[in-house]
């Protein structure tokens, strides 16, 4: 079976990155969407900046924004960022634990036309790397948070200072 997910109002909106579930990595982050944008920069007034945006959309939208220079290594780390993210979100959050683990041995898809690298492209020929980011760590993940295995290089990632 497959669970589609996209929307924080359906189900299993959980799973997306505009769910309104604060996770703490070197600071308090509203979303994991606040903190994954902010990685892209090595500036720390725009992670601040970003950081105290109450919109994940408008978090996403300056992540997205060419205004500022990504980091030089963004292309290596970003997926690296990703693990560390939903890794603080589904072991900070009980609640949230439990629902991803509760989805055993089906495949977990972002669904959306608008993304083809974190999401399925809306028709199947997207990346999906949310989704398997999300299926990579439901095997891992034990009920009661610990890792039962390695998350591959969440340990290692490299970040800009959050404090």
């Amino acid at each position: 079976m497959t669970i589609r997910f996209y929307s924080i109002n359906d189900a299993y909106g959980c799973f997306s990155n505009f769910s309104p579930h604060p996770i703490q990595i070197g600071r308090v982050w509203p979303t994991s969407e606040h903190y994954f944008q902010a990685q892209k920069f090595s500036d720390l007034a725009l992670h601040d900046k970003i950081c105290r945006d109450p919109s994940p959309m408008r978090a996403a939208q300056i992540g997205r924004s060419r205004k500022h220079p990504l980091r030089p290594d963004w292309e290596d780390i970003k997926l690296d960022v990703m693990r560390t993210a939903l890794l603080a979100k589904f072991t900070q959050h009980n609640d949230l634990r439990t629902i991803l683990l509760e989805t055993k041995g089906q495949d977990l898809v972002e669904h959306t036309p608008h993304d083809h690298f974190w999401a399925d492209g809306g028709d199947g020929s997207g990346k999906n790397m949310l989704g398997s980011l999300l299926m990579e760590l439901r095997a891992v993940l034990a009920p009661d948070g610990s890792l039962q295995g390695p998350f591959s290089g969440y340990e290692e990632i490299k970040l800009a200072e959050t404090d």
